[in-house]
């Protein structure tokens, strides 16, 4: 056996300790005349001197213990005992009780690590490790060196290890930002639940991960692996374009901020800002004196600081504060109609859409390094959101008039005036701008039902016309974000939801088919999301229309498995159901002796192509 001597060379881990150990022993049995008597005499040079307990050893041989379990059981109380006190010294020395556990635990150290090879008393050696507030080079190298005692080593101690050795660091926090992102795309992704909308979740709740948690963990109070970690979080963003590394940086900061780590929080220049944010988040509700704060710390950037818009952006370009911007600066436009007022006047939906173009530019602005604000154009708050609020007008008449009492004439003169293409500068400025596009997308939600109900238990009848009016302007809205995963799921949720019943409808089925989703369909996301659609509304489709779709949504060797998995399960689905459709036909088909439609259907040739 061997270990590490106090100067790091290697060694008999007992022999370094003063204690005989296997080289002893091999000497002794290989020079001896009686090896029998050796082990004799071993045993009383090296057993347990207690005088009182000799007599006691003949007993428990009588009982048929062996000497190896009753040495066991002594070693692992004393271990116990050990332990404990060593954390009590570190106790003492965290509180400043005495001043000498610094160098009380620095002599134990030096005294057993050797033995830190001899695994029955490795957590002794590791104990002392952990509680040691800075551990010298020479052992952190030794624990480097050996992955075994690295792997033994408490999150404490590799901490200091990490402080200093990026990689190592990287490869350990690596793992855990894949299953970030595989957790959120599971959720975005899931075809079979329909109430794990993406958006639930409290931040309070979505903090609580096991993976913010063990990140935060790791982190400990050290700013220098929270740089780090910070650093590979931009580094993946900027490599991927993957938002979800932005909704990481924001939770990790907040759940350092829950844990009161004042060493990292007091110095992040985002955390304040954040903070804030959410808190807004959190109650759904941005009011006159918290968008002050967020006004504040925007204009108190000072020259030389610039660098923080960069930190600032990636956590206003989080799926959950764009969600929160957007859906609040509806909220604030259907208020401005009902008062009649103009948005430039709003100083509050302003600063949002100050906000939400600063979240849209986080890419660009950590690519290019040119970390300046950019600048929100006035025309989008002049001429679109004006073009888009009579927009909402339209709609707003036209569902007011499904309510009143039924006058063909009058009915028919208020659907033709409602229901028209969009203003011009609606799709115009969307085509332009991010943030146009982004509260297009998000009127889009507003008027497929959201914030009525979007679970199961809760369903509310969205307005078909007024959605076909805007989804047909997003296929071409800047940078394609009517494509990205968190408004797909959001629509495709509201859609099945709540206007499942329309899909009877060939004219909707050609908006939300044609005009949408198969416009956006060289990305696997959004063949995923359409898969997702089918699964649940192709019950209600009309039979050519089915055919079509599952013909075109056929996936071939570019799709990846998730695609050709969810195909064929969709596949396999809907031959079930019409196989049962034929199997047990209506009764009141049956009663007038002719065949379903759907037994004369072609969906089941569909399914099979």
């Amino acid at each position: 056996m061997t270990s590490v001597k106090n100067n790091g060379t290697p060694g008999d881990s007992l022999e370094d300790l003063g204690i005989p150990g296997q080289a002893f022993l091999s000497d002794a049995l290989t020079s001896c005349n009686d090896p029998l008597k050796a082990i004799e005499e071993f045993q009383l040079e090296n057993g347990i001197l207690l005088p009182s307990l000799r007599p006691m050893l003949p007993l428990l041989d009588l009982h048929g213990v062996q000497r190896l379990d009753f040495h066991a059981s002594v070693l692992e109380e004393l271990r116990e005992q050990l332990v404990k006190r060593i954390n009590e010294i570190g106790v003492e020395r965290g509180e400043k009780i005495v001043q000498s556990g610094d160098r009380r635990l620095k002599e134990l150290l030096s005294k057993s690590f050797p033995a830190v090879r001899v695994s029955a008393l490795r957590p002794v050696v590791m104990c002392i490790l952990r509680n040691t507030p800075i551990i010298e080079d020479k052992y952190l190298r030794v624990l480097v060196r050996e992955k075994e005692l690295y792997n033994d080593a408490d999150t404490e101690v590799k901490r200091q290890i990490w402080k200093d050795n990026q990689s190592l660091f990287g490869d350990e926090v690596s793992p855990l930002f894949s299953r970030y992102i595989i957790e959120k795309e599971q959720v975005l992704f899931d075809h079979l639940n329909l109430n794990s909308s993406f958006f639930m979740p409290s931040p309070k709740v979505r903090r609580q991960g096991e993976v913010v948690q063990k990140l935060a963990h790791m982190i400990g109070h050290s700013v220098k692996l929270y740089d780090m970690v910070l650093q590979f979080l931009r580094t993946l963003f900027l490599r991927t374009k993957n938002v979800h590394y932005c909704t990481l940086r924001a939770e990790l900061l907040m759940a350092l901020h829950d844990l009161e780590v004042q060493d990292i929080i007091s110095v992040d220049p985002c955390h304040k800002f954040t903070w804030c944010l959410d808190a807004c988040i959190r109650e759904k509700n941005v009011d006159v004196k918290r968008s002050r704060e967020l006004q504040g710390f925007l204009d108190s950037i000072k020259r030389g600081q610039e660098q923080v818009l960069g930190d600032l952006s990636m956590t206003l370009c989080d799926p959950y504060a764009v969600n929160f911007l957007a859906s609040s600066a509806m909220k604030i436009a259907l208020h401005l109609i009902n008062g009649e007022s103009l948005p430039r006047d709003n100083a509050v939906l302003v600063l949002l859409l100050r906000m939400l173009a600063l979240g849209l530019s986080a890419w660009q602005m950590i690519d290019s390094q040119d970390f300046k604000e950019p600048k929100l154009d006035s025309q989008v708050v002049t001429k679109f959101l004006p073009a888009l609020m009579s927009l909402m007008v339209d709609d707003q008449i036209r569902q007011l008039n499904c309510r009143l009492p039924p006058d063909e004439r009058e009915s028919a003169i208020a659907i033709i005036e409602h229901s028209g293409p969009p203003p011009d500068a609606c799709q115009a400025y969307s085509q332009l701008s991010g943030v146009a596009a982004v509260l297009s997308m998000y009127y889009a939600l507003h008027i497929g039902g959201l914030g009525a109900g979007t679970t199961t238990q809760s369903k509310t009848r969205g307005d078909a016309r007024g959605l076909m009016r805007v989804l047909a302007t997003l296929p071409n809205c800047q940078g394609q974000r009517a494509y990205e995963d968190p408004f797909l799921h959001t629509l495709v949720l509201l859609l099945i939801l709540n206007m499942a019943d329309e899909f009877t409808n060939e004219s909707f089925c050609t908006v939300i088919f044609d005009e949408f989703f198969l416009a956006g369909m060289t990305k696997d996301s959004v063949t995923r999301h359409l898969l997702k659609l089918l699964w649940w509304v192709h019950p209600k489709l009309p039979v050519a229309r089915l055919h079509t779709l599952v013909k075109s949504l056929e996936p071939n060797s570019q799709h990846n498995e998730a695609v050709h998995n969810l195909y064929q399960a969709l596949k396999d689905k809907i031959g079930n159901q019409t196989n049962d459709d034929t199997a047990t036909p209506p009764a009141d088909v049956i009663m007038e002796g002719s065949a379903s439609p759907i037994q004369n259907s072609s969906i089941l040739n569909a399914a099979s192509i």
